[in-house]
């Protein structure tokens, strides 16, 4: 596979960790077997109690590594996003794995469409070290991809190579979100770009392990919620982008509220009404019809 010239494949890898010595191993083997070379590597250890950063050093001294008290994984991926030397960026969860080609096939991608300044990929499920199929609605878009981004994760982070310039428009993690902060900039970005798709799995994910931040909490789409409350107030979105954005809100709101309600959060469930209502005035007054 050949990568033209023309596009500066200068790669910054940031890896965010956390008390993972064993898989960010193996995290770092796999980009070390890349058959595109990375520029920069940096490991952001956000607090690790495991002698992380001992090991690092002696395994991997050539590694930027950069150590923070533990302040979430957004916090240490923008910490290393801010450090990042080149033109591209690519995450890498310290639990998954990419496949060797994984850097190559993507800048071949962006070769055929070079106004594109976001790539992502297929990827491979591997869940309590089986391999799963995922389903119909988890299936990767490409091009405007915001509808898809609505209702869940349209795309994961260690399959993302994002240009620098997309950060310095849309900017970074929501360190305030503990959950979903993903999502929350996945919408962010597919409101202004379009996003290229490598067809090939070229990343392993893995899941199923304790300490997944999904099973970390209930409701998980509060978290949503408050990314889509945020952006439709953000004044950013064209007339159909927040029709549809609110159209997920209010859905999201009402499967929400009622199990908020069964629990005795019925402040939460009023504001989140209230906030809805607001919302859905913009879209009745103010957007052109």
């Amino acid at each position: 596979m050949t990568v033209s010239s023309a596009i500066d494949t200068g790669v910054t890898v940031v890896i965010p960790t956390y008390n993972r010595r064993e898989s960010l191993a193996r995290a770092l083997a796999s980009v070390y077997a890349q058959t595109l070379p990375a520029s920069q590597i940096i490991v952001v250890d956000d607090g690790s109690t495991d002698d992380t950063g001992q090991w690092l050093k002696g395994a991997y001294p050539q590694v930027d590594y950069l150590w923070q008290p533990n302040r979430g994984v957004s916090s240490a991926r923008n910490v290393g996003i801010r450090e990042a030397s080149q033109p591209w960026i690519a995450l890498l969860d310290d639990d998954d794995e990419w496949l060797p080609g994984k850097l190559e096939s993507q800048f071949q991608r962006l070769r055929e469409s070079p106004e594109i300044k976001i790539c992502h990929c297929e990827e491979i499920w591997i869940r309590n070290g089986r391999r799963v199929n995922a389903g119909k609605r988890h299936a990767k878009p490409e091009g405007d991809i915001f509808a898809e981004c609505l209702p869940l994760c349209a795309m994961s982070p260690s399959s993302i190579l994002i240009h620098r310039d997309v950060w310095a428009k849309v900017g970074l993690f929501d360190e305030q979100l503990p959950a979903c902060e993903d999502y929350d900039l996945w919408l962010r970005i597919a409101a202004r770009y379009p996003v290229a798709l490598v067809n090939e799995p070229q990343i392993k994910k893995y899941g199923g392990h304790a300490d997944q931040l999904s099973r970390a909490f209930w409701g998980m789409d509060r978290f949503r919620i408050r990314a889509l409350q945020r952006l439709l107030g953000s004044g950013s979105l064209r007339a159909d982008q927040y029709r549809a954005a609110l159209a997920i809100l209010t859905e999201k709101t009402r499967v929400y509220s009622a199990g908020a309600s069964k629990r005795g959060r019925h402040e939460e469930v009023s504001q989140l009404q209230q906030t809805l209502a607001k919302l859905s005035s913009v879209a009745k007054l103010e957007l052109p019809q």
